[in-house]
């Protein structure tokens, strides 16, 4: 009954009568577990109309209603589309706390699966999963749909890193690699978020297999930027700026708080970068030397490196009223204890070996005498 009442939803003579048909059918299948599905797709319907109306806020609310998760009959696809739908009224609504929580109920797993498998056949007793509209997108395109308001979330958050890690998903997907027009925006995308990421150890792996990706010789400009990351030598600033400062200020949708933010940001990750190759070539410098180098006044200098050892990114100690840095690691009683044994250990051998030749010289001198 509920079904073959959908089916006059959409002939309707108006729109409250559609809205009014709708909240009656809903008001039946709730609660009804063999009408849940129906229910979900009549509350999808009501939430698109509400939202054609302006009324986002009340969109959200309607959707959140149903934990579409939970429904055992219903299409993998049709509710990887449905929480989807939830996660993009909530990013709307600027609920960015339960898009992220929605967004959890997604494993990403699930788009790697492999869809060209045959489907088994449901065993008796088994539920019986129906068949997705044909309206629902496919896999590949719920991917994307999926990466996309999560770049929008974590835009939010400035989380450059995570951001770069959505495009590389989107990267991935193969309808994208094979347009040459798609991937190369998303490639230039991931170059600008990698740069801007924190130096990690994710980021360092990120960096480096995006460097071994033969598209990257598309783009050469951007092949050189990664590489100068990852070559241990200090950047110049102000070069870097002016060969990409037009590049940086012409990408297009890199996101709306990419203005002086992320130059700022990418400034910051450049004397990053300078720090951690100063520390290691220098056991010990000072702060003068060390701000030279930087192209920065001391004071910002000690900021940069004191922040950068606040977040453990790196071991230094600053005397402040001798003005020196030291990079050296604080040993342990247990490290020097071990460093201690192999320097006794490596004397003793010296000293055996020594024993060893004066032994030979002698043999060798009486041997002589007795000729």
């Amino acid at each position: 009954m509920v079904q073959q009442a959908m089916q006059y939803t959409d002939e309707t003579p108006d729109l409250e009568t559609r809205i009014e048909l709708i909240k009656t059918l809903n008001s039946v299948s709730a609660g009804k577990i063999y009408v849940e599905i129906e229910r979900a797709r009549l509350i999808k319907k009501l939430a698109k109309i509400k939202e054609e109306q302006g009324l986002i806020a009340e969109a959200a609310d309607l959707m959140q209603e149903i934990a579409v998760e939970t429904f055992g009959a219903m299409a993998k696809t049709e509710k990887i589309a449905f929480i989807l739908e939830q996660v993009r009224l909530c990013l709307d609504c600027q609920d960015y706390v339960r898009a992220q929580i929605l967004s959890r109920k997604i494993s990403t797993r699930v788009f790697d699966a492999d869809v060209t498998k045959e489907k088994k056949k449901p065993k008796e007793g088994d539920n019986v999963v129906e068949e997705a509209p044909a309206d629902i997108p496919s896999l590949p395109e719920l991917k994307r749909i999926y990466y996309e308001l999560m770049i929008r979330y974590y835009s939010h958050k400035n989380d450059y890193l995570e951001i770069c890690r959505c495009y590389k998903a989107i990267y991935e997907i193969p309808s994208v690699k094979e347009n040459l027009a798609e991937w190369i925006p998303i490639l230039r995308k991931i170059c600008w978020y990698l740069v801007l990421s924190p130096h990690d150890p994710m980021q360092s792996s990120l960096l480096n297999s995006t460097l071994e990706d033969k598209n990257l010789s598309e783009i050469p400009n951007f092949k050189l930027l990664l590489k100068q990351l990852v070559t241990m030598e200090v950047i110049q600033w102000t070069t870097l700026w002016d060969s990409y400062k037009d590049e940086f200020e012409n990408q297009s949708n890199l996101g709306k708080n990419l203005g002086e933010k992320a130059a700022e940001d990418l400034r910051e990750r450049v004397i990053e970068h300078n720090i951690i190759v100063i520390s290691k070539y220098y056991g010990r410098i000072t702060l003068k030397r060390l701000a030279e180098l930087l192209c920065l006044s001391v004071q910002e200098a000690e900021k940069h490196l004191s922040d950068m050892v606040v977040s453990k990114a790196l071991v230094a100690k600053i005397d402040r009223p001798m003005g020196i840095v030291c990079f050296q690691r604080a040993k342990d009683s247990n490290d020097v204890l071990i460093s201690w044994a192999a320097n006794l250990e490596r004397l003793l051998d010296l000293v055996e070996k020594s024993c060893h030749q004066i032994h030979k010289e002698t043999m060798v001198h009486k041997a002589a005498l007795k000729v």
